[in-house]
């Protein structure tokens, strides 16, 4: 059969070329009363024709195909789609999207998912295996049985999800900051705590592989095999994991659990990751239109605003800022547009600014003593109306600007009056900040440049001006690359909401 085809396609691209040559050199393919020659010329102008729409194949095909496999394979499986969308390549803000080919209302369903079509540890092929030794795969993430089955099916022939998988050929289009180089992310990212996130994810992903994934393929190597489930492609699978997973949501508690006793309670770990195939192919806007929805027997992406046709169908990621976007996704929204974008003051410089001001040791013991008492890791998130971790920020305000007598009382009585702690925290908005006590906005503010003198800018707010600059270029912007352009959307969304709370602090 093989033999055959390579025949045929040599006798097609022969009269193909013999046509070419014919029309190129100008000369008239004559159509003669010979029923000999009408058929020949017939024959020539059908393998010209099959020959062309074969080369277009051929171009086209390598990235159209995967994509015809995938929405046959999603009606097998039972997969739903609106004759009013459509999944494409072109049209959309990434590598997949899926368009409006008609209006559709609030409400309407855009496509439902059977659970039976969703890849995690209890619907791969390998789910007995994963459950048998499910006590020896627990980590931290909890992902390790979700990345041992997509390592399996991924790298199977005969894997039920290889129709969705292979649209991901080598996740060559996944291009989160752990894959590029250290220097790469020191540079670009420096003071947005991107690379300290990163370092951890990949510190995290070689000791899980070496001291779970790697011992678990030993006792089953007639499923896995270390040469080809290797670290590269683990840490790969798992920045598939980061970017198009989802969690299902935690089931609500019953009245009667809600009155349990807080030490009775046993910590409920949360919902593993899992695929949910065509949600995944949805892009994020922090400004959706769609939501996806869990019921018992199905997943269903639901309209949650009316949407124009031709318009791309968004989903949610969560309210995610830049850097958490580019962290876990791999790219950015444009940082004016994004309104739950972030910045963080570290604990550890707001201890620093409090510390500059201490003049003896006396003074400096009772600081050190009250910084103890605080968590010195961790941060203070600002977004673009004010503090969003006020009561955190109230307590180390309230705890560094004590004095001697008023923390003595504070450990006498293990903590706040009763009074005091049932006190609704104070609000830390734009609008407020200005009101708050002096000694308490320079703490703030001098926390805030300093956390703006991180990036590497200068004094002055050159910095950010800079950047603003080079994004408001639009032939500047767009010779920068992929990576330049999303470190500039997140240095400049953090370093904007940094540089209003000086402004909103200033004495």
């Amino acid at each position: 059969m093989a033999s055959g085809k390579k025949l045929f396609l040599c006798l097609l691209v022969t009269l193909a070329l013999r046509f070419s040559a014919m029309t190129q050199c100008k000369h008239v393919v004559t159509v003669t009363t010979s029923a000999l020659d009408r058929t020949c010329n017939f024959m020539l102008w059908m393998f010209t024709y099959l020959f062309l729409s074969f080369r277009r194949q051929v171009d086209g095909g390598s990235e159209v195909k995967p994509l015809q496999d995938f929405l046959q394979w999603c009606k097998r499986v039972g997969l739903v789609l609106s004759s009013k969308v459509c999944v494409s390549k072109e049209g959309t803000v990434a590598e997949y999207g899926m368009l409006a080919l008609d209006d559709i209302e609030e409400g309407e369903v855009v496509f439902t998912i059977p659970r039976s079509a969703l890849l995690h540890q209890e619907t791969t092929t390998v789910s007995a295996v994963l459950e048998k030794e499910r006590s020896s795969l627990e980590s931290s993430s909890g992902w390790v049985p979700l990345l041992l089955a997509l390592l399996y099916e991924y790298t199977s022939s005969q894997s039920h999800w290889k129709p969705y998988l292979s649209l991901w050929t080598d996740f060559k289009t996944l291009d989160h900051p752990m894959f590029w180089s250290k220097e790469e992310r020191d540079k670009l990212l420096r003071g947005t705590g991107i690379p300290e996130a990163v370092d951890t994810d990949l510190a995290n992903i070689q000791r899980d592989y070496t001291d779970l994934v790697l011992p678990f393929i030993a006792k089953h190597l007639d499923l896995w095999n270390p040469d080809t489930h290797t670290l590269e492609l683990y840490t790969k699978l798992v920045a598939f994991v980061m970017a198009y997973s989802f969690h299902e949501p935690e089931e609500e508690e019953d009245s009667e659990d809600e009155e349990e006793e807080d030490d009775e309670k046993e910590e409920k770990a949360p919902n593993p990751p899992m695929m949910v195939p065509m949600a995944d192919m949805l892009n994020h806007v922090s400004n959706h239109n769609a939501n996806l929805e869990f019921t018992p027997d199905s997943l269903k992406m639901i309209c949650e605003r009316p949407i124009l046709k031709g318009e791309e169908v968004f989903n949610t990621y969560g309210q995610m800022a830049n850097w958490q976007l580019l962290h876990m996704y791999g790219f950015t929204e444009p940082y004016r547009s994004n309104g739950n974008d972030t910045a963080d003051v570290p604990v550890a410089i707001l201890y620093k600014v409090a510390m500059q001001g201490v003049q003896s040791d006396s003074e400096r013991q009772l600081m050190e003593e009250q910084c103890q008492m605080m968590r010195e890791k961790g941060s203070f998130v600002f977004g673009k109306q004010g503090c969003l971790t006020d009561t955190e920020l109230q307590t180390a305000l309230k705890m560094m600007c004590m004095s001697k007598e008023e923390f003595s009382e504070f450990k006498d009585n293990e903590g706040w009056e009763e009074d005091e702690e049932d006190e609704n925290p104070l609000p830390f908005s734009n609008e407020d900040l200005p009101r708050l006590k002096a000694s308490w906005k320079r703490l703030i503010h001098e926390a805030a440049r300093l956390t703006v003198r991180s990036y590497g800018d200068v004094e002055g707010g050159q910095g950010v001006k800079s950047d603003q600059a080079l994004m408001e270029d639009k032939a500047a912007f767009e010779g920068l690359g992929s990576r330049k352009q999303n470190a500039l959307q997140v240095r400049c969304g953090q370093k904007s909401i940094l540089h209003r709370l000086m402004e909103l602090t200033q004495s």
